[in-house]
């Protein structure tokens, strides 16, 4: 079964103008064009279509979705692992939601709610994420400066930039795995480059010496949340991206 460029575009909610540029640029090619000129797309086109359009939800640009579908990085651990940030975040929100509603009517109630009148007090913090003190408390013995560095710079960010930030990790993730399954050579000048957008985005909160980029580096392997965090990328991406981090720091850091 076929279905035309403007049922496509009914049904998924892509402008015709839309498809046609993903065409264009070789990301979503029709099934097959009618001798009138018509664009058609078939059951894997769909499927395609969907998994364009979720990996732009998760703010993924057209070059880094096309080259995940194109390569042989395993799509769908990619998408499980973000389904699975989409629901804890789900989860999160519905709590926080319901913390602000309790609020909200013991407020409307005229009931006080001073600490020493309410019966579980932690109640009013359900749903909001809790800092790791023991996480920062070891980064903050091992690297001081780096410490404070990166906790201004985190103080200014919004949330919107958090965000994004996020957004740009993941998809730099995705391209040193892109090198990675190529088999390119860790010292490529290519993958040196992305490197070097690496470290600047490094940068923006702390500035690493030699040394402290190659730990950094030796975090990503040897800390297990990292570590799971590169695997569900790609298998080996963690051990990758830091061989590539020490050429870097051996060629450009000081």
């Amino acid at each position: 079964m076929a279905w035309s460029i403007s049922d496509v575009a009914r049904m998924s909610g892509v402008t015709s103008r839309t498809l046609r540029h993903y065409d264009e640029i070789g990301l979503l090619p029709p099934a097959w064009i009618g001798g009138n000129g018509h664009r058609h797309y078939e059951e894997d086109d769909l499927l395609r279509l969907q998994q364009i359009l979720l990996m732009r939800e998760l703010g993924l640009g057209l070059r880094e979705i096309q080259a995940v579908l194109d390569s042989q990085i395993d799509q769908v651990a990619v998408l499980r692992e973000h389904h699975r940030r989409l629901l804890a975040e789900r989860n999160r929100l519905d709590t926080l939601a319901r913390t602000v509603g309790r609020t909200i009517a013991e407020l409307e109630e005229g009931r006080d709610t001073t600490m020493a009148k309410i019966n579980r007090p932690e109640n009013l913090f359900e749903g909001f994420e809790p800092t790791t003190a023991e996480t920062e408390a070891e980064v903050r013995e091992k690297w001081p400066q780096a410490w404070e560095q990166s906790r201004q710079a985190v103080a200014t960010m919004t949330a919107d930039d958090t965000e994004r930030w996020q957004r740009e990790v993941t998809a730099q993730m995705i391209r040193f795995a892109e090198f990675m399954v190529a088999g390119t050579p860790v010292d490529d000048s290519a993958v040196q480059a992305e490197v070097d957008v690496h470290y600047q985005g490094v940068c923006r909160f702390w500035t690493p010496n030699a040394a402290a980029y190659k730990g950094l580096g030796q975090t990503y392997v040897d800390d297990p949340q990292f570590r799971v965090n590169f695997d569900k990328i790609a298998d080996g991406l963690a051990v990758y991206q830091r061989d590539a981090m020490v050429v870097y720091a051996d060629a450009r850091l000081d």
